[in-house]
C-alpha cells in the first residue's frame, strides 16, 4: 500500500475547517475597517498600512495558527518548552 501525504490520512478534517469557517466568517468580518484586504479564509490575512509613508503601496501580512500536533508530540517527548517556537516558525513559514 502506498503511503499517502493528505491531510486526512494525517487525521485532518478539511471539510470540519471549511465548514468553521463559514460559520464565523459574517461576525468576523463585521470587525474589518477598510483597511482589510480581501475575506475570511486564507493563509494570511492583508492590511492596507500605507500610513507607513516610507514604502510604496505597503500591504501587511498576518497569520495565526493552532498548535495542532505540537501538543501531543510535546507529552509523548514530555518536552513542553518548544511548542511556542514551533508555533511561531509555523506561522512566519505560512507567510
Amino acid at each position: 500500500m502506498k503511503a499517502s501525504n493528505s491531510y486526512s490520512a494525517a487525521g485532518v478534517d478539511t471539510e470540519a475547517g471549511d465548514k468553521a469557517v463559514e460559520l464565523m466568517k459574517a461576525a468576523v468580518s463585521s470587525t474589518h475597517g477598510p483597511d482589510i484586504l480581501g475575506g475570511v479564509g486564507g493563509f494570511a490575512g492583508l492590511m492596507d498600512v500605507s500610513f507607513l509613508k516610507d514604502f510604496r503601496r505597503p500591504i501587511l501580512a498576518t497569520a495565526t495558527d493552532g498548535v495542532g500536533t505540537k501538543v501531543a508530540i510535546a507529552q509523548a517527548l514530555d518536552i513542553h518548552h518548544t511548542i511556542g517556537h514551533d508555533l511561531v516558525g509555523m506561522v512566519v513559514d505560512d507567510i
